[in-house]
């Protein structure tokens, strides 16, 4: 009898023990969750903080890019550092190419900021392709637009710009607000 009880309580000793490792377990599983739910919680919240960022980061660049292309606009021996047309382009119509830029620039950035959908964007392009002198500057600074690296983004929505201006012109049709198919988001 004295060593069927002495087995029952070796048992109950090992029964004891294998629920003490698996409580104990359960409580290291249960902190080492809480901690990843923290420390999730505290990346979701930097990279809002850093996104947040980089959009007043966008703003700010934007706002300089227009207060320096309306100096050039101002002021014609400003205007001729930003002359890359080789003399080519009269100084009235650089001083249109820099407002054709700022225009475009500016949707660009809204687009980037989120502030615009690429649909938006595409019907802005679809409506400034109308006037003769943004085509005139989307055709002088296709060369500038070679030089973008491939795979960026503004390298990209130029290639639409441009397939856009391409079906423009190929359409015989005066309903140039249906012309191109806006691209998915």
């Amino acid at each position: 009898m004295t060593t069927q009880r002495t087995g029952i309580r070796g048992l109950r000793a090992v029964a004891a023990a294998g629920m003490g490792l698996v409580t104990g377990a359960l409580a290291t599983w249960t902190a080492q969750r809480h901690a990843l739910d923290s420390l999730h919680t505290r990346i979701d919240s930097l990279e809002q903080d850093a996104q947040a960022q980089r959009q007043t980061n966008l703003a700010h660049q934007q706002r300089l890019h227009w207060e320096l292309l309306s100096k050039a606009m101002d002021d014609p021996e400003l205007a001729e550092v930003l002359d890359t047309y080789d003399g080519t382009v009269p100084p009235r119509k650089q001083r249109q190419f820099l407002f054709a830029n700022a225009l475009y620039t500016n949707a660009f950035c809204y687009y980037r900021m989120g502030n615009i959908s690429r649909e938006e964007f595409f019907g802005f392009a679809r409506g400034i392709l109308q006037n003769r002198v943004f085509r005139e500057y989307w055709y002088a600074t296709r060369p500038h637009r070679a030089t973008l690296i491939d795979t960026s983004e503004e390298a990209e929505m130029g290639r639409m710009v441009d397939d856009l201006l391409r079906q423009l012109e190929e359409t015989d049709i005066d309903e140039w607000w249906v012309v191109g198919e806006p691209p998915a988001e």
